[in-house]
């Protein structure tokens, strides 16, 4: 993957200044979940090396694993051709999902 210099401006935040960001562990490749953040709960987990999102029914900041103790420690962020997806590339301790299982996507249609 090719790191080059960028700005959070650089980014497209949609109306609500959210982004989508997928989470995938960084071992397997396994996709573990998706979330939203915004440019502070980016800088947030650009600097603490924890993902932190923006919880849209809750309007606030949530750090992955403060209450489970499930944390999601990131290894990389690449962002997509758009610009308006991130890939969150983690080392998951515990389960991602809020159900307890590993991933979200546990479930298939087909």
């Amino acid at each position: 993957m090719k790191k080059i210099k960028f700005s959070l401006k650089d980014l497209k935040f949609d109306k609500n200044g959210l982004i989508l960001a997928i989470i995938q562990d960084y071992k397997d490749n396994a996709v573990l979940m998706v979330a939203y953040m915004n440019k502070e709960s980016l800088r947030r987990t650009l600097k603490s090396g924890k993902t932190c999102f923006w919880s849209r029914s809750r309007k606030e900041y949530w750090v992955k694993g403060l209450t489970s103790g499930h944390f999601q420690f990131v290894k990389s962020v690449a962002y997509d051709c758009d610009m308006d997806a991130l890939l969150i590339r983690v080392r998951q301790i515990g389960a991602a999902c809020h159900t307890g299982n590993r991933s979200c996507f546990y479930r298939k249609i087909k």
